[in-house]
């Protein structure tokens, strides 16, 4: 497969200091950030590079040349003037499909696993998407039931509440999608000029994954990636790899109780708890809201309601610049007699804490390593749920009860994070 990398950036947004260095030479702990991607795509079998270059582009040549002190074969097209992130490749020819990348992006990730993705959908284009700290700034995507892209929402359009989940700037595309594009100016946006038009396609598809891409493009977010690399988060989020996890109750852990919460409104975020996540996050732990929603089976609240009040909770977390991997709920209830229940909800099953199910279906789909991992919440069920899951109870208590897991907390998701990064 071949790869092409988009490392024309200018890097208007680091600053003087970087001004007389092409952003992709632009060192992470002594490395290029673009070394460190040729080198970890080299590892998941990727030979072939084409660099899209443009700003200072000899230095860049100069350092890669052909690429073969680096095992690879590298080739480029110059771009005499800005493209955009499409112009240059409406002007190459592909006969298979690539796999395209920012070049100012820190990443390790499961190629395998995406290509295997963007084949079993039969995509024109694949695009990975995951959740990040900073969405109020980013295009969120927003998907169906089978991942498949509906639509772009840009920072200037929103309307409402989103699910954060953003194009983290990797695709594999296929030369296909190229067919349904007609062009005749010079520069080409990918989102606006290509991708938006082909979704009447059906065949643009959003592949979600909690592994590390990040970019590196301000000094804030350049010394964030130096760190991950440094400690090891960056690879230890590879999918091939068994995740540790905080599964977090939602109702009294993160948001205020306030008994059965049926509309966005009523969400009230707790003191200092997306400090904690963002912690979480960092810490390279994997973040995962576990919630009874009985207000669905009593026919209080619809499914598609309930996304709402969680698109809320991820735009409240992301204003604050953290987020959560995932949001599994249990919308059984096993008694009746409630005016508009839903009968067929109404039943036992195994997803409904204490029970585990939840717990399980997130360990299974996110490779999690359940006796490394947590469950915190603010009732007995909660920590019932962790022990029959097989991983760390941790109670939130107000009056500094003892935990199951010898931590002692008050009613505050921030002293545990602190307890964990110990």
């Amino acid at each position: 497969m071949l790869a092409v990398i988009l490392a024309g950036g200018l890097g208007t947004r680091m600053g003087e200091y970087y001004k007389s260095t092409p952003k992709p030479l632009i060192k992470i702990n002594d490395k290029p950030v673009l070394q460190h991607q040729i080198e970890m795509l080299r590892k998941e079998g990727i030979r072939n590079f084409l660099l899209v270059v443009g700003h200072k582009w000899e230095q860049i040549e100069e350092y890669f040349g052909n690429g073969q002190k680096f095992g690879v074969n590298i080739e480029y097209y110059i771009e005499d003037e800005p493209l955009g992130t499409a112009g240059a490749l409406l002007r190459l020819s592909f006969k298979d499909d690539f796999l395209l990348c920012n070049g100012d992006l820190i990443f390790d990730f499961s190629l395998q696993s995406m290509l295997n993705f963007h084949k079993e959908k039969n995509a024109l284009a694949t695009l990975f998407c995951h959740p990040n700290s900073h969405p109020y700034d980013s295009t969120i995507i927003l998907t169906d039931k089978d991942n498949r892209v509906i639509d772009f929402v840009s920072p200037s359009d929103r309307n409402g509440y989103y699910p954060n989940l953003c194009n983290a700037g990797i695709h594999i595309i296929s030369p296909e999608l190229f067919n349904q594009v007609s062009l005749k100016k010079c520069k080409a946006n990918l989102d606006k000029d290509v991708l938006l038009p082909a979704l009447s396609t059906n065949r643009i598809y959003a592949y979600k994954s909690h592994e590390y891409v990040h970019d590196m493009g301000t000094p804030e977010r350049l010394a964030d990636v130096e760190a991950d690399v440094k400690s090891g988060v960056v690879s230890a989020l590879h999918r091939s790899q068994k995740q540790k996890a905080v599964f977090l109750d939602r109702d009294g852990t993160v948001n205020v109780h306030k008994g059965y919460i049926t509309n966005p409104n009523e969400i009230e975020m707790l003191p200092h708890a997306a400090d904690a996540i963002s912690k979480f996050n960092r810490l390279g732990y994997l973040s995962i809201i576990i919630t009874n929603q009985p207000v669905i089976a009593r026919g209080e609240c619809t499914e598609e309601e309930l996304r709402n009040i969680h698109n809320y909770l991820e735009t409240l977390l992301g204003e604050e610049g953290a987020y959560v991997d995932g949001i599994y709920y249990c919308p059984h209830h096993p008694d009746q007699g409630y005016e508009n229940e839903i009968p067929e909800l109404k039943i036992k099953c195994n997803c409904r804490k204490p029970k585990p199910g939840l717990i399980l279906k997130a360990a299974e789909d996110f490779n999690i390593d359940l006796s490394k991992s947590y469950m915190v919440g603010d009732s007995s069920r909660d920590t019932q749920a962790a022990l029959n899951a097989g991983c760390i109870p941790v109670f939130l208590s107000s009056d500094n009860k003892y935990c199951s897991d010898n931590i002692s907390v008050y009613r505050s998701l921030i002293n545990f994070a602190e307890k964990i990064k110990d």
